[in-house]
């Protein structure tokens, strides 16, 4: 390899020596140099020789395919080789490096697999984590995995971690590594906005704004949608708009050769306009880029822990996305981006984006931390921890499919591990080529991985994708849709080692395929001409009632949206009853319902929450009714629990005196903590509770007081007494507030003649706000200087109340004044 630096004209080239000297001396280190500054291309191939990689190999991660051939491509044209030699890159189903490849650039998914067969890289010397700002999934996963082979065998692994818009300080304090900022050689981007507008005007307004902007500007033209939809509909419109431009679509399930189109000059010189999801946010380099067009929008897919599900939404960008965007604009010269938004929105969004691991499914990561041999997952030392509720979720999924068991890998999850696929999708392929099915298996795989090659118009019957797949297949047809469908499938028959298969399709097959991979969503009819179907998970779904699916008693589903209430089925299969014998579970069912006024328990055969024969248990233990109790208190205790006023009293006490006293170790009663918990302070008193009314009749603030420890039961009442007594000698109630706000002493102003300031709580840290009441309880002021009242405010209310309680004392000096309760009695009474 013969690579000089400084014959590249590129800003990287001034941090070169600060960053090799920061690696000689830390393992980790983080680089933020602006897009088009060479640090993705330039500065790994000047770390290649350096002597702290001892000869060992670079791997580069990148978040997306395209990005990763283009810029192993572009690295090794820099070397006057071809791609392979020194400089390779791997990507699913695709593998172009040689025993002589020393710098492999990756997405990320690859390097987790890599880290399982050789869990210390004894091979690699450096790990390049690229355009880590967009937090990808895999790359959260592969930076866990790196720095935990980093921590325990390879000390000497390095870690470069590089962005143009990273959180710079915070990544610091989470890496606890140096950082190195490049200045780069972005040109000024001239920023406009064009104002808000209405979602289901997108493509339109993309359109226009595109048209308005080729006739002020010259040069190229890169625009943001949020999807493939909408990029095809303002493709549409501006081909009748700008006819002589040449118009490209660029996203990810575009051809390689489609793609290359899209960041290459045009050939004949035209204006070139690129529609561009965020596949184009970073790493690539559209060459004659002066103009960006943005939407302000972004498509991301969002797991739901509660149905089991993910689904794309489309989301507003974050404002370094924002930037990012706007920055392709100033890579030749100066630029303008063109913003669809107005300023005022701009500055509602959210300054970072929100890394993948905190919304995405996470049965993948689960599969592959268990394969690792990790089991506290949260003692990892992840950037951000993965959310509790996904990675429970994981594991149940992971368990109904057989790829572990008490929070062991099986031998059948090894096989699944072992296949590039969801799991899902690998346990689908493992079963049936013991069946026998394969290639059917594989025409799924392909689908489900793919967008429905059909609309919606067409129903909802995979058989009818398989069917037309395999028919496009036997005639060697080129049909839209379906070539990137054969693709996928092509590469999964390569690795099983199979050859396509044309044959007509049993439906119930595919029916029985799709249930190994959505165990949760076999679906049962429910009762009546309804075209709704019940779900193993327990949800509800629906399809159109001219539908061929619609009238079937048994269904497989794999697409279904996530939507409260009754869900909409995009993609499913009939399947015989016959088949799912191997599903249904003989379990009991003890629970509280409390819509039916307490305790059901019966014996059930099901499948998941179909039930297809119930019958009452006649023996329940207490322990088992117990739970259900509290289960059901975790879901709906505000409705089944007495939370009067004295309780919540009781409950504002004690997170009042947490607040006010963090060194006490006042638990943290917030009503959702209390019935998440409710294990440790009701359980005891549940022996006699039978139905909902036996809830209601618990006496929640007694209970909740014996809760505490007998020392927190005197420091309650001494620092947070539930009275307080006043001048007139009356014990008045104190209202304390959540969140440790002021405590509220309501009293009438004549029982508190003579005081000169409010009483107090907390040892006297905590003055009471006074709601001072007339004679009649009626408010008159309020105030937290009782002084300042008297001296200012007391002779106008004065004034004004005596006429209405003549009979009340109303004394001309109320700080000698006496208090007294009601009306004064003769001898009381003081002019």
């Amino acid at each position: 390899m013969n690579f000089d630096p400084s014959t590249v004209e590129l800003p990287i080239v001034d941090i070169l020596s600060t960053v090799s000297k920061q690696l000689s001396s830390s393992n980790t280190l983080i680089v933020n140099a602006p897009p088009g500054a060479g640090k993705s291309t330039v500065l790994p191939l000047a770390l290649l020789n350096e002597p702290f990689l001892k000869g060992k190999k670079i791997l580069m991660l990148e978040p997306r395919r395209l990005a990763a051939r283009s810029i192993a491509l572009r690295m090794a044209d820099l070397l006057g080789e071809k791609v392979g030699e020194t400089v390779g890159y791997r990507i699913r189903f695709d593998n172009q490096v040689s025993t002589s490849t020393r710098l492999e650039v990756l997405t990320e998914g690859i390097l987790t697999r890599m880290l399982h067969q050789d869990n210390a890289l004894e091979e690699v010397g450096m790990v390049i984590f690229d355009e880590f700002h967009e937090r990808n999934i895999h790359a959260d996963l592969a930076m866990a995995l790196c720095r935990e082979a980093q921590e325990v065998l390879r000390p000497d692994l390095r870690i470069l971690v590089m962005s143009a818009t990273l959180d710079m300080p915070e990544l610091t304090k989470l890496l606890n590594a140096p950082s190195v900022s490049s200045k780069g050689r972005m040109y000024a981007v001239e920023v406009q906005y064009t104002g808000d507008f209405d979602m289901m005007m997108m493509s339109e307004m993309a359109a226009k704004t595109v048209s308005e902007a080729a006739k002020k500007h010259t040069g190229d033209i890169l625009v943001f949608l949020p999807g493939q939809g909408e990029i095809k509909r303002t493709e549409t419109l501006l081909r009748k708009s700008l006819p002589d431009f040449s118009i490209h679509p660029l996203y990810g399930q575009l051809s390689p050769t489609a793609q290359i189109q899209a960041i290459l000059p045009n050939k004949k010189g035209k204006r070139k306009v690129v529609l561009a999801t965020s596949i184009a946010e970073t790493s690539l380099t559209i060459e004659g880029i002066t103009v960006v067009v943005d939407s302000g929008y972004g498509r991301t897919s969002k797991f739901n822990p509660r149905s089991g599900l993910s689904r794309l939404e489309t989301i507003k960008i974050s404002k370094d996305a924002a930037d990012q965007r706007a920055g392709r604009a100033g890579r030749l010269g100066p630029g303008t981006c063109y913003r669809m938004w107005s300023i005022a929105s701009h500055q509602y969004l959210d300054d970072f984006r929100t890394p993948e691991i905190l919304v995405a499914d996470l049965a993948f990561l689960v599969l592959d931390l268990i394969q690792w041999g990790i089991e506290d997952f949260q003692k990892m030392a992840w950037l951000s921890p993965p959310p509790a509720g996904a990675v429970a979720q994981a594991m149940e999924i992971l368990e109904q499919i057989n790829a572990i068991e008490d929070g062991k890998i099986t031998a059948h999850g090894k096989k699944i591990h072992r296949i590039p696929a969801h799991p899902r999708i690998a346990h689908m392929l493992v079963l049936a080529e013991e069946m026998g099915k394969i290639s059917l298996a594989i025409d799924i795989a392909a689908l489900l991985e793919e967008r429905d090659p059909m609309t919606s118009e067409n129903g909802v019957d995979i058989n009818l994708r398989i069917e037309a797949l395999r028919r496009i297949r036997k005639e060697q047809l080129s049909v839209k849709g379906y070539n990137k469908v054969e693709k996928i499938a092509s590469q999964y028959r390569r690795l099983f080692g199979i050859e396509a298969s044309n044959n007509p399709v049993d439906p119930y097959e595919t029916g029985l395929l799709l249930a190994y991979a959505y165990p949760e969503r076999v679906a049962s009819s429910r009762p009546g001409n309804n075209a709704q179907f019940q779900l193993a998970n327990g949800k509800i779904a629906m399809i159109s009632h001219q539908d061929d699916l619609a009238h079937e008693s048994w269904l497989a589903i794999s697409h279904i949206d996530a939507r409260e209430g009754v869900g909409k089925i995009f993609l499913a299969s009939p399947i015989n009853p016959k088949d799912l014998l191997p599903m249904v579970k003989e379990r009991k069912v003890i629970i509280w319902e409390p819509k039916k006024g307490g305790l059901i328990a019966t014996n059930n055969l099901s499948i998941g929450n179909i039930i297809l024969k119930s019958s009452p248990l006649e023996k329940v233990s207490s322990e088992e009714r117990k739970q259900a109790v509290l289960k059901a208190v975790a879901e709906h205790g505000e409705g089944l629990l007495d939370f009067s006023e004295s309780v919540l009293q009781i409950i504002n006490r004690v997170n009042s005196l947490r607040i006010w006293n963090p060194d006490q170790a006042w638990p943290d009663w917030t009503l959702e903590n209390l019935l998440k918990d409710a294990k440790s302070w009701l359980l005891p008193y549940l022996e006699n509770v039978r139905k909902n009314e036996d809830l209601r009749k618990l006496d929640l603030h007694n209970i909740l007081f014996h809760a505490l420890s007998y020392e927190q039961q005197l420091l309650l009442n001494e620092l947070a007494p539930e009275k307080t007594q006043v001048p007139s000698g009356s014990s008045i109630k104190i209202e304390y507030r959540p969140d440790g706000e002021q405590p509220i002493l309501s009293v009438r102003l004549q029982e508190l003649f003579g005081l000169l300031s409010g009483p107090t709580v907390n040892n006297g840290k905590v003055p009471l706000l006074l709601h001072l009441l007339s004679p009649g309880y009626k408010p008159v002021q309020v105030t937290g200087d009782l002084r300042s009242f008297w001296t200012n405010t007391y002779h106008e209310v004065k004034k004004e109340l005596k006429r209405r309680y003549p009979k009340h004392s109303w004394p001309e000096d109320p700080f000698q004044a006496k208090a007294i309760k009601g009306v004064p009695k003769k001898n009381d009474f003081k002019p």
